[in-house]
């Protein structure tokens, strides 16, 4: 029973960070490269020449501008959770209990487990960005983007009544993309960008004090730590056939890492946990976007956009230790593709003014039969506004605000842990305020 104990309990650690960081590119996907487009709800991501961000949003983009300059900024995330309805239970094997009865006969209750439910367990969060585009002529242009696609932090109160499900999680992914475009004549342009890509995550999970050998006592506690680099590389074509009206198409690669890390026992749990080493293979999954700008009149311009990821490849999550050759875990995972829409303007109120809006409808590709404690997520709505200020022709200050708003969602889990096994249930209520600032400035 200890080395099944051992097995489970670091696949309850890994599997966390696996599906974790999965979810970041779905439910909880980072758009806030660009607050300029965040002011619009990114509904002209490819489309859109605005600034350097560009590079980003669609690589062709780049030959578009007539200038060198340079972008950078950050949008602040304040996160707001609401944990409602809550239930959650424990049980022991029989066997175990010393009823003299076959494992698995019978399963003897032994009460709900005892905890809080806060929530608000996603600390506010800066996700910085920065960008450089540099035409050589009319038709080839440079660039260079530094920003993070993932990334999310929840950290539960240590009494959190889920927290043998997970209690703390924390991904974080950098990219650094290199990028050149070439526009063929005044209708077509393409371009193409390599990104390196680097991975840290850290995660936690309780085990109850009750397979410590101490019933009723505190938890001893599960932490894991790794990190991978990958590369991957984007591709984007931009399509003027009037002047009024543009069509971008940008296409993400997926991204394979392979997450090496060791799994750290404390609070008594060590005479049971060992210290070992885990990896896991991970894909992020591809991404298409498009998008349409149309110049209304000489001062309204509309967008569209539509983006899609592939998330039906992510079927299971495999786990391989080094405490036995074969899998530690294999979980089914089952996720859906996921389609995201957004529709925005943006309104040149004066020479030196432009105000912007939009709306963007983002669906999740996680289901309900398999969403957890760390990633509580379910469809959103963004509700974004924005202002764009040139207090001269070589320098921009962008403003934008957005207001996400998901719908109530239920987190219904069970696990089990040697003999004991564990249930968990609750409503979540997500809603998210976005606060961001850019500079953007031409040489």
């Amino acid at each position: 029973m200890k080395n099944k104990f051992n097995r489970l309990s670091l696949a309850v650690a890994i599997a966390a960070a696996a599906f974790a960081s999965q979810a970041q590119a779905g439910g909880y996907q980072i758009n806030e490269q660009s607050v300029s487009g965040q002011g619009y709800g990114h509904a002209g991501r490819s489309s859109n020449v605005n600034d350097a961000t560009i590079v980003y949003g669609n690589p062709a983009g780049m030959s578009f501008l007539d200038r060198a300059q340079v972008t950078a900024g950050g949008t602040y995330l304040n996160v707001n959770t609401d944990i409602s309805n809550t239930s959650s239970d424990s049980s022991i094997d029989g066997a175990a209990a010393g009823l003299g009865v076959p494992p698995g006969a019978v399963q003897v209750p032994m009460g709900p487990i005892s905890g809080t439910n806060d929530g608000d367990m996603v600390p506010g969060t800066l996700i910085p960005f920065a960008f450089y585009a540099h035409p050589v002529n009319e038709r080839l242009a440079f660039g260079f983007g530094v920003y993070a696609p993932f990334g999310s932090k929840t950290d539960y109160e240590d009494t959190f009544e889920g927290r043998n499900f997970g209690n703390y999680t924390e991904l974080r992914v950098i990219s650094a993309q290199p990028t050149v475009s070439y526009r063929f004549n005044d209708q077509w342009s393409a371009g193409v960008g390599i990104t390196y890509n680097r991975v840290d995550g850290e995660l936690a999970t309780k085990i109850p004090g009750v397979l410590l050998g101490r019933p009723g006592g505190p938890d001893g506690e599960v932490r894991v730590e790794g990190d991978d680099e990958a590369l991957g590389y984007n591709l984007g074509v931009m399509y003027q056939p009037i002047p009024e009206t543009t069509l971008g198409l940008t296409y993400r690669s997926k991204v394979s890492y392979t997450l090496d890390g060791q799994s750290q026992a404390s609070g008594g749990a060590e005479a049971l946990i060992p210290n070992q080493d885990a990896s896991l293979e991970l894909t992020t999954p591809e991404t298409v976007n498009f998008s349409l700008t149309q110049q209304m009149t000489d001062n309204l311009k509309l967008m569209f956009g539509a983006s899609w990821a592939r998330w039906s490849r992510f079927e299971e999550i495999r786990i391989d230790g080094s405490v036995n050759p074969d899998p530690i875990t294999q979980e089914t995972q089952n996720y859906s593709n996921a389609w995201a829409y957004s529709v925005g303007g943006e309104y040149q109120l004066n020479p030196q003014l432009a105000l912007r809006a939009g709306v963007t409808i983002d669906n999740t590709p996680t289901s309900d039969q398999f969403r957890s404690v760390r990633i509580p997520s379910d469809d959103r709505r963004i509700f974004s506004i924005g202002a764009g200020w040139s207090p001269t022709e070589d320098m921009t200050l962008d403003f934008a605000y957005s207001y996400l708003t998901e719908r109530s969602t239920r987190v219904d889990r069970e696990r089990t842990l040697g003999p004991t096994q564990l249930d968990y249930a609750a409503d979540y209520k997500n809603e998210a305020h976005g606060f961001g600032a850019q500079l953007t400035y031409r040489f």
